[in-house]
């Protein structure tokens, strides 16, 4: 099998990006992007997705951590995409649903090579305050709609439950839910399937 990893250096007047992703890792991630609520997400991402992330970012963050969050995305995407190859093998679909206390989250992949994103959440209190820069909640449609362009896959995140009844979402829930679940849905996507006999899974035999 070859080897599935990447190397992804980004660099604009906003930010600095390094990532290297290994898919055939055990969940261990190095992240320092400089907001530790996205880097405790991605390490996350990592550690659920069975991968080996390692990420350092560094960004504007003196103006906010919109470019930050952003363009490590998608250096992540176009690792994601790099070590894939051509896909050969994967079992390229996989979805999960997953529980973080009060909150439920359903997340399904396809690494369809045609980028698309749904992406349904209730409304949240504007941030998740953790150390570091602060996380605006409402980037997390943007974190998924960047993943899901620079890597070309289809991703559906849907929060299925949000709280107690009666109650007001916990932000770091909910976001927190969204990351695991996608993480669960990527670990079963990029999977090797051992019934696919090392064919691209199409029909049109390209992804």
């Amino acid at each position: 099998m070859n080897s599935r990893t990447a190397r992804i250096e980004r660099t604009t007047s906003e930010t600095k990006v390094a990532v290297e992703l290994s898919l055939d890792g055990t969940g261990q991630a190095e992240v320092a992007t400089g907001v530790g609520f996205f880097d405790h997400m991605l390490s996350q991402l990592a550690r659920h997705g069975g991968l080996d992330l390692s990420v350092q970012t560094i960004g504007d963050l003196e103006i906010d951590a919109h470019h930050t969050i952003e363009d490590t995305t998608l250096a992540l995407g176009a690792a994601l995409a790099q070590a894939l190859g051509d896909k050969a093998g994967i079992a390229r679909y996989g979805d999960a649903t997953v529980p973080m206390d009060e909150v439920l989250v359903r997340a399904a992949v396809d690494l369809s090579g045609r980028p698309y994103v749904v992406h349904d959440e209730p409304a949240l209190p504007p941030y998740v305050v953790g150390v570091g820069a602060t996380y605006p909640t409402s980037l997390t449609r943007h974190v998924w709609e960047s993943l899901g362009q620079a890597a070309r896959l289809t991703l559906h995140v849907s929060v299925l439950r949000a709280g107690r009844d009666g109650a007001a979402p916990d932000p770091h829930h909910v976001v927190e839910g969204q990351f695991k679940a996608v993480a669960r849905a990527l670990r079963v996507a990029v999977a090797l399937d051992p019934r696919g006999g090392g064919a691209v899974p199409s029909t049109k035999g390209v992804l």
